[in-house]
């Protein structure tokens, strides 16, 4: 039972003289090449399986852990697996901050320059100045973007909440105060105002400004 055995022994040491493993710097190459290629984790198993006979895998391993200390990247162990992962002190740079463009229908458009140029103003007041009812969603959509936000009731019967717009507002369209919105004159001239606004809107947009909140503040609750 033993000569079976020994002959086994003899063909291994024969493959491996005629095999010859290449030096672990080659190894180490191989194995960093092989992990930044794949997409996913690699096994000890797999590397072996990838690599010339005699290589170990295991030590190649070793040396690119080590070659890769203090680097911008770093060879990271998931469960048996490896992967060249970004060094846990960088991962900052590899955020990415999208913007996400969401188009406003022209229900949302109109209730907001309705808001932005007659500001406090109630749900009524809006649905006055554009002859058809808000619906819930619209103004739903404002208030999630943080475009606009509830103001103060109005002292009047059933003392309705009033809309106004946020600091995020002007931001996003570079004004410092909503005194800073655009006249009727500059948005026809930029193009911007293809149809002749509804009358209370264009008295707004034609600088009546002179209606502040002190004038005003008798009609709203503090």
């Amino acid at each position: 039972m033993s000569e079976p055995h020994a002959a086994d022994e003899e063909t291994s040491e024969i493959e491996q003289s005629l095999f010859e493993a290449p030096p672990m710097g080659e190894q180490e190459r191989m194995v960093e090449a092989v992990l930044f290629a794949s997409a996913e984790p690699v096994t000890v198993a797999e590397l072996n399986a990838r690599m010339p006979h005699g290589c170990d895998a295991a030590e190649a391993l070793v040396h690119v852990r080590k070659r890769y200390e203090g680097r911008g990247v770093t060879l990271m162990k998931t469960g048996n697996a490896y992967a060249m992962r970004t060094a846990g002190d960088l991962s900052f740079l590899m955020q990415k901050e999208t913007v996400e463009t969401r188009k406003l229908s022209r229900a949302a458009i109109e209730t907001l320059a309705i808001i932005a140029y007659h500001q406090p103003v109630t749900r009524a007041e809006i649905e006055e100045i554009r002859g058809v009812s808000v619906s819930r969603g619209t103004v739903d959509q404002l208030l999630e973007m943080e475009w606009i936000r509830f103001g103060r009731r109005k002292m009047t019967p059933g003392r309705p909440v009033t809309f106004v717009v946020t600091p995020d507002f002007l931001d996003q369209f570079g004004l410092e105060s909503a005194r800073d919105l655009p006249g009727l004159k500059e948005l026809r001239s930029a193009g911007l105002l293809e149809n002749r606004p509804p009358p209370d809107l264009s008295a707004a947009l034609d600088g009546d400004e002179e209606d502040s909140d002190e004038n005003q503040s008798e009609l709203f609750e503090e």
